[in-house]
């Protein structure tokens, strides 16, 4: 099996088992479990909380003891089995930690498997540019067939849903054994304190245009979180309303949500000529103004004659998503060593998906439970997506005065070690 074959098959099965359960599990919890807004953001910040450290820990052990291939099936190997156990909890509580359990072993699997492709591609002597976004784009592709298969098989709301994880999640462990090897720098020269637990990573920060980056990921990694929790949800809310209760939109949520992960399919092939073009800077700043349209249209849609404005923002989604995530994590590959890329990946995750999804989730859980809620316990919907649409504008303003970047785009051209 060739390499780029098998690093495709990596990114399907490592977005599959994040697809199954992630935009769904919103249904669970208000539906099946029936447990409150502020306890299911604190849940939802699980993912946040583990990614403060885990995908540091991951990345920095990746870089000095075990190769990142073993290291990410070891990791999914063990959220299998976590996996498995989620459905049999059964207060809220004990989910928290139990799911906390799980987002630590699934979180650092994310830059690992970043790791592990630039690895292969810099190994086999391809553009990571050229050739990455094309294997990365299955990746969203096995989170809309597993996003498919949990709402044709009306297991939204349902346990079932991290059972078929649990699954994907074990497939992969072993899969990730088989993978092109990652090898750790162990050297033999006199090292300082810092160097030797592998955190020059965190020197970054002392660079004030990455630190600005780092911030700023941060900040879109909270908008990431948003849309991630609540889209669902929202579709589901419409239920309740007697004129779209029989419309597909309301039947099949999560297959209207998954048009998101296409629109990342066109998005992702596009990050090559956009960062060569205009560069990071432009690039997030395009990312800033699509999560702006997300919310907003959101805030004015329904399922039925408004029904384009969902299907549009969904589109947009892939914009908003690909343009930050995909494009910051090629950035940091070009501003850091060969010898700390999987630390600096790692550091990358934490303030997005750590320190940002903590922002989001905690944030948001606890503002619509006191602001946009009425007497009866209803989601005011308009006022929660212009809020988060409005969030997502004073980021955009601040970026664009704050972070300093010259483009050079033959930083972006080369991109090979």
């Amino acid at each position: 099996m060739g390499i780029k074959l098998k690093i495709t098959i990596m990114n399907f099965l490592q977005f599959f088992i994040w697809g199954a359960w992630l935009i769904t599990i919103g249904g669970y919890w208000f539906q099946n479990r029936q447990w409150t807004g502020t306890e299911f953001g604190v849940i939802f910040s699980t993912m946040g909380i583990a990614s403060l450290f885990m995908p540091a820990i991951a990345g920095i052990i990746a870089d000095r003891w075990i190769n990142a291939e073993k290291l990410l099936g070891i990791f999914h190997i063990m959220g299998a089995a976590v996996l498995f156990m989620l459905p049999k909890v059964n207060d809220p509580t004990t989910f928290f930690w139990v799911m906390l359990l799980n987002m630590v072993f699934y979180m650092p699997t994310i830059s690992l498997a970043i790791t592990v492709a630039y690895s292969a591609l810099n190994g086999a002597n391809l553009n990571v540019v050229k050739h990455y976004p094309p294997i990365r784009v299955f990746g969203t592709i096995g989170f809309i067939v597993a996003m498919w298969t949990v709402s044709l098989l009306k297991i939204e709301t349902s346990a079932m849903q991290f059972y078929v994880a649990s699954g994907a999640s074990l497939v992969l462990g072993l899969f990730s054994f088989t993978l092109p090897k990652c090898a750790v720098h162990k050297g033999g020269e006199s090292k300082s304190f810092v160097d030797s637990l592998g955190l020059k990573a965190f020197t970054l920060f002392k660079n004030s245009k990455m630190a600005m980056f780092f911030i700023f990921s941060m900040l879109l990694g909270a908008s990431l979180q948003l849309t991630n929790a609540y889209g669902d949800t929202f579709l589901h809310d419409f239920a309740k309303v007697p004129a779209y209760t029989d419309l597909l939109t309301i039947e099949y949520p999560a297959i209207i949500m998954s048009i998101s992960q296409m629109s990342e399919t066109l998005f992702i092939l596009a990050i090559p000529f956009f960062l060569l073009r205009f560069g990071i800077k432009k690039v997030m700043l395009i990312s800033m103004g699509a999560w702006v349209l997300r919310f907003a249209l959101f805030g004015f849609g329904n399922p039925a004659e408004a029904l384009w404005m969902i299907i549009l923002s969904n589109i947009i989604y892939g914009m908003a998503f690909d343009f930050f995530n995909i494009s910051g994590s090629l950035f940091v590959e070009t501003q850091t060593d060969s010898s700390i890329r999987a630390s600096a990946q790692g550091v990358f995750m934490m303030m997005t998906n750590g320190f940002g999804a903590i922002l989001g989730s905690w944030s948001s859980g606890l503002m619509i439970d006191h602001y946009f809620k009425d007497a009866v316990g209803n989601f005011e919907w308009q006022g929660i997506w212009l809020t988060f649409a409005a969030y997502s504008l004073v980021v955009a303003i601040l970026f664009a005065v704050l972070f300093r970047h010259k483009h050079h785009p033959n930083e972006v051209a080369v991109l090979k070690h």
